[in-house]
């Protein structure tokens, strides 16, 4: 009995620390983009993050939901309130009800959540041949590599090698586990007009949206790591007291 519990337990081990097996191979590692939030003291790129925001607008929105985030957060990258109130206004969100007991749709305010493409799951599968598009909010924690993950997988769609037979559905993707992804080509090149003149190529559409993914995910993230510099100055000048307040008061007595 014992010897059997103990292979049950090689076994379990053995699960958790095998590697996932994926259908058509593994994929390829993901590279580091050197985002300008990287690092200590890496910040946001607001002109970039808004950049994205639009991309995300024009381009995945039609797809994915973005829950979380409320329309008067764009403050935070830099727009002015009449430019959120104008963005808000674009969309027809469902209130209600009204005094007859109606539910009805009234121009977006800057209070409302992102209006998601969809009214529930069944109908973004419906639309999507039974694939479920995720909510954007939080992906970039929601995904090992976070950004750089992202940037990887908008631009690592290609021709699958000869050796590889793509499944009906499916689009080759290096980036992605498994190498074959439900979601096509998201980005061409000019896809939208930039109006600070940016080119708009693949590269930079997926690094201006994998910016302003990241920010929705971690609006609070130049706060806190301002706050733990602060700390930790603190802490180091507060050391160097303490030892001298203890060299002083020890000062005189023999050990």
């Amino acid at each position: 009995m014992l010897r059997t519990a103990f292979k049950v337990l090689i076994l379990i081990v053995g699960l958790i620390a095998a590697p996932p097996a994926y259908a058509a191979g593994e994929a390829t590692p993901i590279p580091d983009r050197k985002f300008s939030f990287d690092g200590v003291f890496g910040t946001y790129d607001r002109a970039s993050a808004q950049r994205g925001f639009q991309v995300y607008k024009e381009v995945c929105a039609a797809c994915h939901s973005m829950r979380l985030l409320s329309y008067r957060n764009l403050r935070d990258l830099g727009l002015t309130e009449a430019q959120v109130e104008a963005i808000a206004a674009q969309f027809e969100i469902k209130d209600g009800p009204n005094d007859e007991g109606q539910m009805f749709e009234r121009p977006g305010r800057p209070a409302d959540r992102f209006r998601s493409p969809f009214p529930n799951d069944a109908a973004a599968r419906a639309a999507n041949n039974g694939a479920l598009p995720p909510d954007l909010s939080v992906m970039t924690k929601a995904r090992a590599g976070g950004a750089d993950y992202l940037y990887a997988l908008l631009t690592g769609y290609e021709d699958p090698p000869p050796s590889v037979t793509v499944m009906d559905g499916m689009h080759f993707n290096r980036y992605y586990p498994g190498n074959q992804i439900a979601m096509g080509a998201p980005l061409n090149p000019d896809q939208v007009d930039y109006a600070d003149g940016t080119s708009a190529t693949v590269e930079q559409m997926a690094h201006d949206v994998s910016t302003f993914l990241q920010w929705a995910a971690e609006p609070e993230l130049e706060q806190r790591r301002a706050l733990g510099v602060k700390i930790i100055i603190f802490l180091t000048i507060l050391a160097g007291l303490t030892y001298a307040v203890k060299r002083k008061i020890w000062a005189d007595v023999e050990h």
